[in-house]
């Protein structure tokens, strides 16, 4: 019997066919890499490798799959489906779903990434192009944006749309992944199906938002060092990570309203101050010149870097960089994808994807090429040794020392480490909320999960982290990335072929435009 039809008690229950797989599993990989950390590691390292070298064109194609289709959708015949009643204005003003969004999806991270990846591909630059050469200062620049761009957002925006079609146009009462992928499900053993789709969905976010927090920590403990002068430690940042989670735990357990919502919108204000400022007192026109000129590069490329697996060669670089976030961004789909399709009511599915990708890609672009046209100038021009940095100190240390080099040194780094842990506590407020909402029963789409369910959450994502940080090394940082992305490419199929089975079953026969947005109230009225 499909789970939609009936809720027989009000108050939301933890789901233990789900809860208990999944905590056993994060903690089978915890444990090892708290105990064991550098045998444990090898074998993760070990097992990334193989998936990557024998998957890689796999994972590029179903990244550029996910961009097509969310174009499909976008301009399709069911571009104006409304996910909602006709007449519903959306749930949250563009600001603040865009403020949501934004912070939800990609926290500090950008931060984490913004000033140090465009000096990795320094390091070893793509394309068999010349260490050191003005072109590869160029495409540097460049590939930030295509790994935090357009294909990224689609990978978003794509399982958004089955999610909120099934709350706001089938009317599920249930905020379960699962569920929307009941067009494409058998009726025999789908109950089991769906149990296992959410142990996997599971499994990917907590392996997203460990990959997040496990650059995110020595990120804010690099800058605590750098800011009080202290020799960085483990210390230090088990300090960060304990203060973390009492942070987002509090958030968490006020809950999406109250706590979600008003970190997101700090956030924002302080994001956009950060960006401006860097432009207005590093070298603003030189950073316009670069971002301008990275714009037309990656738009001429973008077919051949999006599908670039150097197969004669055999080089690294596409399985270091390119495998490594599109897995990343697959991981992360199942949170997202709940979390946007929850917050997307009254939007059109034209409005929802172009939004994600429109919006999330402008968000991402500013940050990325402010930031990394001014850690590319401090090298180019020797003001700071960003490469020696690099490879001296880590990635870490170049955020903390390239940020301190802007005016108002010790000031603004001290902006920018409380930027991060707003932003760091909002990506793993979601998560946990997003986490317990999977592990729960009888939730409504307007309830929330039971608030020791959520705080246990917190603390099993501190957890594995705390495994991570001993491990480390940022390959185990990427491995674990990769191992939890594979559940997520089948997942994100059945999301697709549901969806589609859906709109054609409800729409299929009025698919002209005006009418489309009308047909919610007639189908529910069907029912």
């Amino acid at each position: 019997m499909s789970d939609h039809l009936s809720i027989k008690t009000t108050e939301p229950e933890v789901d233990w066919a789900v809860f208990i797989p999944a905590v056993l599993v994060v903690l089978a990989c915890a444990i090892p890499l708290i105990i064991f950390p550098e045998a444990a590691t090898a074998l993760m390292v070990d097992t990334k490798n193989t998936i990557l070298n024998n998957f890689l064109w796999l994972y590029l194609l179903v990244a550029i799959g996910a961009f097509l289709f969310c174009m499909w959708l976008a301009f399709g015949r069911y571009a104006h489906v409304k996910l909602g009643a006709p007449d519903e204005p959306p749930e949250y003003s563009d600001t603040h779903w865009v403020a949501m969004m934004f912070t939800t999806a990609i926290g500090a991270s950008v931060i984490a990434w913004g000033f140090a990846e465009p000096i990795f591909y320094l390091q070893t630059p793509p394309m068999g192009i010349e260490v050191g050469s003005s072109k590869s200062f160029e495409w540097a620049h460049m590939y930030p944006l295509l790994h935090w761009g357009i294909i990224p957002w689609a990978i978003y925006a794509l399982p958004a749309v089955p999610i909120a079609y099934m709350l706001y146009v089938k009317r599920y009462p249930i905020l379960r992944i699962s569920s929307a992928c009941d067009g494409a499900l058998p009726k025999a053993g789908r109950s089991q199906i769906k149990t296992l789709i959410d142990i996997l969905i599971v499994l990917g976010i907590v392996g997203g938002v460990a990959t997040s927090l496990g650059l995110g920590v020595p990120l804010l403990s690099a800058m605590l060092s750098t800011l009080f002068d202290v020799p960085d430690s483990m210390l230090i940042k088990m300090t960060v990570l304990t203060l973390w989670t009492l942070i987002f735990g509090a958030s968490v357990y006020r809950g999406l309203k109250a706590g979600i919502k008003v970190l997101a919108d700090i956030n924002i204000v302080l994001a956009v101050i950060t960006i401006v400022f860097v432009l207005l007192a590093g070298p603003g026109v030189f950073i316009m010149d670069l971002t301008v000129n990275s714009v037309g590069l990656m738009f001429s490329n973008f077919i051949s870097a999006s599908t670039w697996t150097d197969p004669i060669e055999n080089g690294s670089f596409p399985e270091d960089w390119t495998g490594f976030y599109w897995a990343w961004w697959l991981a992360y789909t199942g949170m997202v994808g709940l979390f946007f399709g929850r917050i997307s009511r009254g939007r059109t599915i034209r409005q929802l994807v172009l939004g994600v990708i429109g919006w999330g890609t402008l968000g991402t672009w500013l940050f990325m090429a402010v930031m990394g046209g001014y850690s590319l100038y401090l090298e180019l021009n020797g003001t700071l040794a960003v490469k020696e940095i690099l490879s001296t100190q880590g990635m870490s240390f170049v955020n903390a020392l390239v940020i301190q080099s802007l005016p108002f040194g010790k000031f603004t780094l001290a902006v920018f480490t409380l930027l991060s842990i707003i932003f760091y506590a909002t990506t793993i407020d979601s998560s946990a909320y997003v986490l317990s909402s999977i592990c729960a029963k009888n939730l409504r789409n307007d309830a929330e999960p039971k608030r020791w369910n959520r705080v246990a959450w917190a603390i099993l994502l501190a957890l594995i982290t705390a495994g991570i940080l001993q491990a480390g090394a940022l390959d185990a940082i990427k491995a674990v990335t990769v191992l939890s992305s594979v559940p997520m490419i089948p997942i994100m199929a059945i999301l697709c072929i549901s969806l589609v089975r859906w709109l054609n079953q409800d729409f299929g026969h009025i698919a002209r435009d005006k009418e489309l947005s009308l047909a919610a109230e007639d189908l529910n009225s069907n029912k």
